[in-house]
């Protein structure tokens, strides 16, 4: 099969073109620069220079192929510039979707996010649940547009789509927050951990093979919650802590102490430059004020036979890498 695939240089895209090279797929890759894509070339991928911004930059790539992976977007938690955030996940996606249309490529594939139902409280939410209220991010945001006002109408239309939605996504090659968080922890940087702020946490390999199954067994027109088991930051790091003998902080924030600092910070954000980490901007501290985002795969499970590995197995991998990176040795915990 040849596919066509955006977001090619991220993480999860990156890992999802090794397998379906690895799996002996063609794989068309659009990138904004071939020269900065070396690892895709070296896996074989043809590369293509194109935006998901500039539609027509995207034809030649996407023509003749069998299935569509848009897994571009923004994502940026805190960001002082958001300007590009509208530009790819909600007119980006409206340009994949509006070419996998016009060239009647089969199927396609959307990567939306859990994250398109804000905080759920500390309840799993299925593919059922529709969130209709104030949005926590920008990222959140944009995401939730191209969900429900790109991808579903233009399958109402009669568009061959899946949509698969992640939850929090982790392992070696992140670029996220969430690794910047992990090498604070690993390094004795990392000063408190919010409280009750929970994910459901899934490897990147175990997410690009639902992107996988989502192509080969989805059925068009459904969205699939890819997500992994429930943890809380301060049960992971506690989890953390066992694996490589590093102490998780001891010191947690309540809820409430991280919503009044969030509040704020924002007012100051409106009158002044900040020199802050994004960690510690408004949206940064308003995104984990005891905030959960929560998936329930059953559904996934059941229909794509989709699986994920142990938080414990994938996270011991992932601190590892990191720790060898450092020039850190593990001290596990008896």
């Amino acid at each position: 099969m040849k596919y066509f695939l955006t977001g090619a240089t991220g993480f999860i895209g990156g890992v999802l073109a090794r397998q379906l090279r690895e799996a002996g797929h063609e794989v068309n890759a659009v990138v904004r620069s071939t020269q900065r894509a070396k690892e895709l070339d070296d896996l074989g991928v043809a590369l293509y220079e194109g935006n998901v911004t500039q539609k027509e930059s995207m034809r030649p790539a996407m023509e003749g192929t069998d299935g569509v992976f848009h897994v571009a977007g923004w994502y940026r938690i805190g960001a002082r510039d958001s300007s590009d955030a509208v530009a790819v996940n909600v007119s980006g996606t409206r340009n994949v979707l509006e070419l996998l249309r016009e060239l009647a490529v089969p199927k396609g594939v959307y990567t939306s996010t859990l994250a398109v139902n804000s905080d759920t409280g500390g309840r799993l939410r299925d593919e059922t649940y529709h969130f209709s209220g104030r949005h926590l991010s920008i990222y959140d945001e944009t995401k939730w547009r191209a969900h429900y006002e790109v991808a579903e109408p233009m399958i109402r239309e009669g568009s061959p789509l899946v949509i698969v939605q992640p939850g929090l996504v982790y392992g070696p090659g992140d670029t996220s927050s969430v690794r910047r968080t992990i090498l604070q922890y690993l390094t004795r940087r990392l000063p408190l951990l919010p409280q009750r702020t929970a994910y459901s946490w899934a490897h990147v390999e175990d997410i690009a093979r639902g992107h996988v199954l989502a192509m080969e067994r989805g059925k068009v027109g459904e969205s699939y919650a890819i997500s992994g088991p429930s943890y809380t930051l301060v049960e992971a790091f506690r989890l953390a802590e066992r694996i490589t003998g590093i102490p998780a902080p001891r010191l947690t924030a309540p809820p409430a102490l991280l919503r009044v600092t969030s509040m704020v910070m924002e007012r100051l954000e409106r009158v002044m430059r900040l020199p802050l980490p994004e960690t510690y901007s408004a949206e940064g501290l308003r995104v984990v004020a005891g905030v959960t985002y929560l998936g329930d795969s059953a559904k996934a499970r059941r229909e794509l036979g989709f699986s994920v590995r142990p938080l414990e197995v994938g996270l011991q991998e992932t601190l590892l890498y990191e720790m060898r990176l450092l020039g850190l040795r593990a001290t596990p915990a008896s």
